[in-house]
């Protein structure tokens, strides 16, 4: 026999799903639709959780529970890393970005091969859709490799960021890394995600021709929300093949 909270789901799937609730439109209170179902609000949370993994409802801080408007997707450009440059210039996309500089420490010194406490440049960007957040990434660089103004308000390398792109000049290499997961609280709370939603999480290193890697990148995304776009190139052995 399904449990309460299913039955609960479901009526609001089907309120939701016919239209009986407008997209955007915010749910009762959870105090009111525990007493309206007679349930706990233990209870009302497990099916609002089910109908946020599903991508119907999103959970807003501070606001409460809405019904989460249809969202394109957006694509992200693999192997030089940047948002599509279309979506990107979109007036309807934004992307704020935030700077600092921060101290190397445990899974950021394997990524950038460097020694605890190095400075390092941070830039923390998310892309919303009206208020609606579509991806987020932190993005770090060396200090002494960060480009001239990276700190600052300079414009020019601020564009860059905001198509979660790679920042400094060209680099020989750069290597993506992806795979699906659920979010980390952080992660889901920022992106307005449930914690069960599957998300889509790269991890891009640039390295220059000497192999020292002069950029790491934690790229997130909810799945639902992204495609992916990958281009491959045949390498030609000119040593030709040895059996």
């Amino acid at each position: 026999m399904p449990s309460r909270h299913h039955d609960i789901a479901d009526d609001l799937r089907r309120r939701i799903t016919t239209g009986a609730v407008k997209p955007g439109e915010r749910l009762p209170s959870e105090a009111d639709l525990a007493d309206r179902y007679n349930v706990s609000t233990t209870t009302l949370r497990s099916a609002l959780a089910v109908l946020q993994g599903e991508g119907l409802v999103e959970k807003i801080h501070g606001k409460g529970n809405f019904v989460r408007r249809s969202l394109r997707k957006i694509m992200y450009v693999g192997g030089w890393g940047t948002l599509d440059p279309w979506t990107a210039a979109e007036a309807a996309m934004r992307v704020t970005v935030r700077t600092t500089t921060v101290q190397a420490d445990g899974h950021l010194t394997t990524l950038l091969r460097v020694p605890t406490g190095s400075p390092v440049a941070e830039f923390f960007c998310i892309s919303h859709e009206g208020d609606s957040p579509h991806g987020l990434a932190r993005i770090y660089i060396p200090c002494d490799l960060a480009p001239v103004g990276v700190l600052g308000d300079d414009s020019s390398w601020r564009n860059t960021a905001t198509r979660f792109a790679v920042l400094g000049s060209a680099p020989a290499t750069v290597r993506e890394t992806v795979r699906a997961r659920p979010p980390t609280p952080d992660e889901a709370s920022v992106l307005r995600i449930g914690p069960t939603a599957a998300a889509l999480a790269i991890t891009r290193l640039a390295t220059d021709s000497t192999g020292r890697v002069v950029e790491a990148a934690l790229l997130v995304f909810p799945g639902d929300r992204v495609d992916e776009v990958f281009t491959t190139h045949d390498v030609t052995d000119e040593k030709g093949t040895h059996l």
